[in-house]
């Protein structure tokens, strides 16, 4: 692993379980911190507006209609609850399905995986974010920033314990050169296409998924139709059985479609790495 002492700009190789080997820019303490911060300042306006909304409600005369002694008590018992899924399950459900990815983490280019190099699952998400509590401590998340600070890879307690990882996204890489598969892909409408499955299933695949549907796309326009077509069958029924796609009646020009709408769509989950 590279580190650099002034701009701490740090590499990590990572060999998946297909073994392919990527490698990844690690997320400092620098940030990290400033990727928290604004999502802090989103909690902090949504909590604000949820209050202010209490403050209305529990003033408001049309309270009066309500025969329950208890109402406002009620009301400020469920704005407290709601306030905490809120704050909480803000991490947790947009790591999870946002791609590892808060809208701080998104801003900053920053991502969220597992040490293996495959998209963070449910289980880690819920995990990595319920340890929040231990790094938090003493204050103002003093642990967190600690271990984040000293670590090799600049993980919390969270991530050491849900085995995941803070990486920077392709967004930080220098513009890629137009390719004539870019001017294949835009020719067919396939940027424009609306994916054609759920980024839940998109996490069924692997890296070895990822690097065969990759060579597919760029032997795609180089091929002579017969080959293609064979070549169209085999890799569809490699990939879409695993993302639960029937295309039992589709035909070689809408699978050709179909592995290419794929292949963008998988861009946008692999594409950033280094």
């Amino acid at each position: 692993m590279k580190r650099g002492i002034n701009l701490q700009v740090e590499q990590v190789d990572i060999k998946t379980p297909e073994y392919v080997s990527l490698q990844f820019q690690t997320a400092a303490l620098g940030s990290r911190a400033a990727a928290f911060l604004i999502d802090t300042l989103i909690l902090m306006a949504i909590n604000l507006v949820i209050f202010f909304v209490l403050i209305y409600s529990l003033s408001a005369s049309v309270f009066d209609l309500f025969y329950v002694t208890d109402f406002s008590s009620y009301l400020v018992a469920g704005t407290i609850i709601i306030i905490f899924l809120i704050n909480w399950g803000y991490y947790f459900l947009l790591e999870y399905f946002a791609g590892g990815r808060t809208l701080g983490k998104k801003f900053l280019g920053l991502r969220v995986i597992q040490d293996n190099g495959h998209s963070i699952t449910l289980l880690s998400s819920l995990i990595r974010n319920l340890l929040r509590i231990i790094d938090m401590l003493p204050a103002s998340y003093l642990v967190g920033m600690i271990m984040i600070f000293f670590h090799s890879k600049h993980k919390r307690v969270g991530d050491i314990v849900a085995g995941t990882i803070v990486v920077h996204e392709r967004g930080n890489k220098k513009k890629k050169k137009r390719t004539k598969l870019d001017s294949l892909l835009e020719e067919k409408g396939i940027y424009s296409t609306v994916p054609i499955v759920e980024e839940w299933a998109i996490r069924q695949l692997t890296a070895k998924d990822w690097k065969l549907i990759q060579t597919y796309a760029s032997r795609f326009g180089s091929l002579q139709q017969r080959d293609r077509s064979d070549l169209t069958l085999k890799v569809s029924n490699l990939l879409f059985p695993k993302i639960g796609l029937d295309t039992s009646n589709k035909n070689f020009y809408e699978l050709e479609g179909m592995l290419l709408a794929l292949y963008v769509q998988m861009k946008e989950e692999w594409d950033y790495y280094l």
